[in-house]
């Protein structure tokens, strides 16, 4: 038989460590403990503490700093793990020299950090620059969209809210009569228990909104239209993203391309872009202007199409930004895309084989007739259509009768249970109107071969720094709630990412 070593579990060893040595040089551990103590001007920090008279003794703000980001680094966001970590990992014990903080301190330090975070990103961009790490060449934006502490059922105007506590008063009232109609029967103690928590549920549910309606207003929107309001984070706002609709935040970097650095970095709650290339630019400059560094002007900066607007090329040109901003039609004028239709003509056979295009329609604009494939004329809805891109059209509308009783109406309408006609626009040309000066000139700069050469630059600078964040740092959600909090967490992140590029590339951590 085979033969294995002994060994017990009743029985116990004394494992001595010495923390300073568990801090091993050439580590990101090292990296932290290094910078925090050298080269961060923790006055800011420690200025916020009265305790030099009377007072409980607090823990030291250097101490919290470095098991937060280095808890960063990790992935780890939850207070509640950090503190964990603190009585448990070897290397936070070291960190923290095994004061152990609570998880209610280490919540409280972080969600308290809006002026200080800004002093912190601060000094860490002042190492970069001096280790030569901001090329200060060539910078791009961008935004990644991240869900936040709350959830998008609860967004929706007041007018939607309101419908939504009559819904719910309904149910209520549904289940409260279900109730008595079966009180003289034999049920289940359990079952009525449960039935009557649930109620409970929604009626707290209904005098949680019904606050809300009575001490908050509809946020405007850029346009002057209504804007989503959230109920448990207003700050926030639903967005489109690659993970389809969320309710969250869109942090946005400004970042460097020789080593990838964030020069500025600020969460929005608005998923629309085209108003933040502004605010962005500003903070910028006010974030070179603290580290010494060179004009902005001097500076070329990349954008995509979501940045694009008249206001924006507008702005980059009096400021005098050497800006490359693409538009919504940048690749379709690229000569290197000329045959990308071809790929979408099986899809265009598909579609007209399945659904009644405007081509199968008999159309005569100068007698002003339209005849669908079932034989039925359509009257002129429209004759002066005009699109948001200056195409004219002329609007035919078919009887809601004709669509009701027809054969056809499968193949014709989309939606045959909700669209009660068939309506079809037939294009016959453009308006001609003078396009804006800042977009055509901005059109004509990245159109050239240097633009393009230019612009080609900003995927490989500006989406690796999101891929870093989200996926390897892990911050895929935002456990903070309100715009101050929760651009403290962004910040915090951009700070550990700066200090992995210090960690790599710097020359006293080689």
């Amino acid at each position: 038989m085979a033969r294995f070593k002994q060994y017990s579990y009743s029985q116990g060893k004394f494992i001595p460590i010495q923390f300073d040595k568990q801090i091993l040089p050439n580590t990101f551990e090292y990296a932290v403990h290094y910078l925090i103590d050298n080269e961060i001007d923790l006055s800011v920090f420690r200025n916020r503490y009265k305790n030099d008279e009377v007072g409980a003794p607090a823990y030291d703000p250097a101490i919290l700093l470095k098991i937060v980001l280095y808890a960063y680094s990790k992935g780890i966001v939850s207070s509640r793990k950090i503190a964990q970590c603190c009585r448990e990992n070897i290397i936070f014990m070291a960190l923290s020299a095994d004061t152990r903080p609570h998880f209610t301190t280490i919540a409280s330090f972080i969600s308290s950090l809006d002026k200080e975070v800004v002093h912190l990103f601060r000094d860490i961009l002042l190492v970069c620059d001096q280790m030569g790490l901001i090329g200060k060449e060539m910078f791009a934006v961008d935004g990644c969209k991240i869900s936040s502490n709350a959830s998008k059922e609860w967004s929706g105007t007041k007018e939607e809210f309101d419908k939504k506590c009559s819904k719910l008063e309904e149910a209520i009232f549904r289940m409260i009569e279900r109730h008595r109609d079966l009180d003289k029967q034999e049920k289940e103690p359990e079952l009525v228990a449960r039935e009557q928590r649930y109620v409970e549920k929604l009626r707290s549910q209904v005098r949680k909104i019904r606050k809300w309606m009575g001490e908050n207003e509809d946020k405007p929107g850029r346009g002057g239209g209504i804007r989503k309001s959230n109920i448990t984070d207003n700050d926030s706002a639903k967005m489109k993203s690659s993970r389809g609709v969320i309710q969250g935040y869109n942090g946005l970097a400004m970042v460097d391309d020789k080593h990838q650095v964030i020069v500025h970095g600020e969460a929005f709650g608005e998923g629309q872009e085209q108003y933040l290339l502004q605010p962005m630019v500003e903070g910028t400059r006010e974030m070179l202007s603290s580290i010494d560094a060179d004009d902005f002007c001097k500076i070329k900066l990349l954008a995509d199409a979501g940045f694009h607007t008249a206001k924006t090329a507008k702005y980059v040109f009096e400021e005098g930004i050497d800006a490359y901003m693409a538009d919504r039609n940048f690749r379709k004028r690229d000569p290197r895309f000329k045959d990308r239709d071809r790929y979408k003509t099986r899809a265009r056979k598909e579609r007209k084989s399945r659904w009644f295009t405007p081509r199968d329609f008999e159309v005569d604009l100068e007698k002003e007739t339209c005849i669908c494939p079932a034989g039925k004329s359509l009257y002129v809805k429209n004759r002066n259509f005009v699109t948001s891109k200056g195409y004219k059209a002329v609007a035919f509308m078919a009887k809601k009768s004709d669509c009701k009783k027809c054969a056809l109406k499968k193949r014709c309408l989309r939606n045959p249970d909700k669209t009660p006609a068939r309506q079809v626009h037939i294009f016959y040309g453009k308006k001609k109107c003078a396009g804006n000066p800042f977009i055509e000139r901005m059109k004509s700069k990245i159109d050239s071969v240097v633009g393009r050469q230019i612009y080609s630059k900003r995927l490989g600078i500006v989406e690796p720094v999101f891929a870093h964040i989200t996926s390897a740092l892990g911050l895929n959600r935002f456990t903070l709630r309100g715009k101050a909090k929760v651009n403290i967490q962004w910040l915090l992140f951009c700070v550990v990412h700066n200090m992995k590029k210090i960690h790599r590339y710097g020359l006293e951590f080689t």
